[in-house]
């Protein structure tokens, strides 16, 4: 898995480059190590050539040629680059690498890709941090000190030409990873795709201060620790790791841009704009938006779409999931069937005949929707329909009780919400209670806030599976979840229930229906009276 990284350098002092390659250094501070007389300490198995120069006076040559071409005469100006291939740690287990062989490959690299130019190839062996990894540093001047032939890769004629500066374009730039990886394959190393980009982008600069800062955060902490306190933070975090932490989890809830932007300014108080293509965020405290290319891949506007679309689309699979699994229910359409009138029980009915007779008419009308509703839905029976009504009555039933449970989760997560509150507020002031001299006389003068804490904490561990205090971020994303549940239960039994008064409805119209026909047929059976007088 060898990588490339390079690094452009202002500074005139071309022997400072050749120092880091032969003495120890401290990575972070950029300084050297002293033994205990005070002396630079060399460092050990490194393997040291120069191209076009001799490497022990690399920085003569190079401040001679400078004046020769009256180059590199400005502070501003780039006067080296600085390339370093670092080859995968199991590559000198798996793949036999060596230090000769990975100067060789260094030597052939600069060769190749850097024709004309003074540079430096050192091949150290130690690692970064402890690594191990085998890693070959290149430190090339600026300025060509040869004429060579032009090769395809380079972009314009004067590429060639001595007396020329190093042009480092992004097409330069793919053509430097496309050979160290052609290379690598040619060598049977272990080799990643250096033409994608990166995931999660950490540059140089960003690295080396974060271990700067975790430096300086663990002096604070031992100082702490020293005077008796526990320190609230252990791992120091740049700007930009705040800020894909907390992009990271907007986006694991978001559904779309509109709610991910809310979630990030109501969270973290971070703004972010959708610009030309591309998101940019920025920090409460800063002026300067951060562009998600500085951050990787899984920052950017194309990643985060899809993954809101995925939320989006899982979300709806969820709500699905508390939804009718009933294949009629896919066929229900709700109906405009209405009961059929009683007229017995109908005062109106029987004070007014004209009523009476519009009701008997929609009646009538009801009697037939309602036989055009059984045969639409394919009851064959009576029977049929009952049942039909009993299973949805059963299954409404089941649906309201699901939802009253989820109305119980919510209640207690609004609890664990609010203690939590609770807990946060007084918790700086049970913290001063626990370093007081004198504990006694500060509980009475914070009775009431140490009570609320220990009340809070108590409720909070007793609540917790594990006996752990929540974040109010969890808290805050379980209540969001634990919403959507809600919703799409509360619509489930809506459905069920609007079901079950339909066929409800249907089964008192066939009451009546078979009730009115009982009775006319009862009447045709009885014998007519003869109202005639008798004679």
């Amino acid at each position: 898995m060898a990588i490339l990284k390079h690094v452009a350098g202002k500074s005139a002092d071309y022997g400072a480059a050749l120092d880091y390659l032969k003495y120890e250094h401290d990575e972070v501070l950029k300084k050297p190590l002293l033994d205990a007389n005070g002396n630079w300490v060399l460092r050990r198995d490194i393997l040291l050539d120069g191209i076009n120069c001799e490497p022990e006076l690399f920085d003569v040559e190079c401040e001679m040629l400078n004046a020769q071409y009256h180059k590199n005469q400005n502070y501003d100006e780039i006067k080296t680059h600085h390339y370093l291939i670092s080859f995968d740690p199991a590559d000198k287990d798996e793949c036999g690498l060596t230090g000769e062989r990975a100067q060789a490959i260094g030597m052939e690299y600069v060769e190749t890709n850097f024709p004309g130019h003074q540079a430096l190839v050192c091949t150290h062996m130690d690692g970064h941090n402890g690594s191990g990894n085998i890693h070959v540093h290149i430190v090339i001047n600026s300025l060509r000190k040869l004429d060579v032939p032009q090769k395809n890769f380079m972009e314009r004629p004067i590429d060639c030409k001595a007396g020329y500066k190093h042009h480092l374009t992004k097409d330069y730039l793919k053509h430097l990873q496309q050979s160290l990886m052609n290379i690598c394959m040619r060598e049977n190393l272990n080799q990643v795709d250096l033409l994608s980009p990166s995931v999660n982008k950490i540059t140089q600069q960003e690295y080396y201060a974060k271990q700067r800062g975790q430096i300086n955060l663990d002096k604070l902490n031992a100082e702490l620790v020293a005077e008796g306190f526990t320190p609230m933070r252990t791992k120091f975090q740049t700007e930009k790791d705040k800020l894909r932490d907390a992009i990271t989890a907007a986006a694991k809830r978001a559904k779309s841009f509109e709610e991910f932007s809310r979630q990030l300014q109501a969270e973290s108080g971070i703004s972010v704009k959708d610009h030309r293509g591309r998101f940019s965020y920025l920090l409460p405290n800063r002026e300067k938006y951060i562009s998600a290319r500085t951050l990787g891949t899984s920052f950017d506007r194309n990643h985060l779409l899809m993954l809101f679309e995925s939320n989006a689309l899982a979300a709806e699979k969820e709500k699905q999931q508390w939804s009718v699994a009933d294949p009629i229910a896919v066929l229900y359409i709700k109906s405009n069937l209405r009961l059929v009138v009683n007229l017995q029980d109908c005062v109106k009915a029987q004070q007014n005949r004209a009523y009476a007779q519009k009701v008997k008419i929609s009646n009538l009308q009801q009697m037939a929707n309602t036989i055009v509703y059984i045969q639409q839905h394919g009851y064959d029976s009576y029977d049929e329909l009952k049942k039909a009504r009993d299973e949805l009555s059963a299954k409404m039933s089941d649906a309201r009780n699901t939802a009253k449970s989820t109305d119980a989760d919510l209640k207690r997560l609004n609890e664990q919400i609010h203690y939590l509150g609770q807990y946060l507020s007084t918790k700086n002031t049970y913290k001063e209670f626990l370093q007081a001299n004198n504990k006694k006389i500060y509980r009475s003068e914070h009775q009431d806030e140490i009570a609320k804490y220990e009340e809070a904490a108590q409720f909070l561990k007793r609540s917790s599976p594990d006996g752990t205090i929540p974040t109010m971020k969890d808290l805050r994303a379980e209540k969001e979840k634990l919403l959507s549940i809600r919703t799409a239960r509360y619509e489930s039994y809506t459905y069920f229930k609007d079901y079950y008064h339909e066929l409800q409805t249907a089964c008192q119209n066939v009451d009546m229906i078979l009730e009115t026909e009982h009775t006319q047929q009862h009447s045709r059976t009885q014998p007519k009276r003869n109202h005639e007088p008798s004679l």
